[in-house]
């Protein structure tokens, strides 16, 4: 939550209006919501705005129900692999704790 907060007004906008459009929405595009390549389910919430790019990896517990992992500011094409061990692990603990 502190990323969040550490961001201004208008990215705090941006990055509600995103959130409650992948929440509500049925068919989000792309550019908003994409599952990562060759990860064990970890999705990526793209976050554009004219300052930076914010991107927020999570996981689908079920359809209707998903646990955010991570956010950061992407500084290169690729996501990096720290990012995403990151969100796998916590995503492997998520699911070892309601065993």
């Amino acid at each position: 939550m502190s990323f969040y907060f550490d961001q201004s007004a208008k990215v705090q906008t941006i990055i509600d209006y995103i959130l409650d459009y992948i929440r509500f929405g049925r068919d989000v595009p792309v550019k908003f919501f994409k599952k990562l390549v060759s990860t064990n389910g970890i999705y990526e919430v793209r976050v554009l705005t004219s300052e930076k790019s914010i991107r927020i990896l999570c996981f689908k517990e079920k359809e209707e129900l998903i646990i955010l992992t991570d956010c950061f500011v992407k500084k290169s094409q690729k996501t990096p692999s720290k990012e995403i061990r990151l969100a796998e692990k916590l995503k492997k603990e998520y699911s070892h704790g309601k065993d």
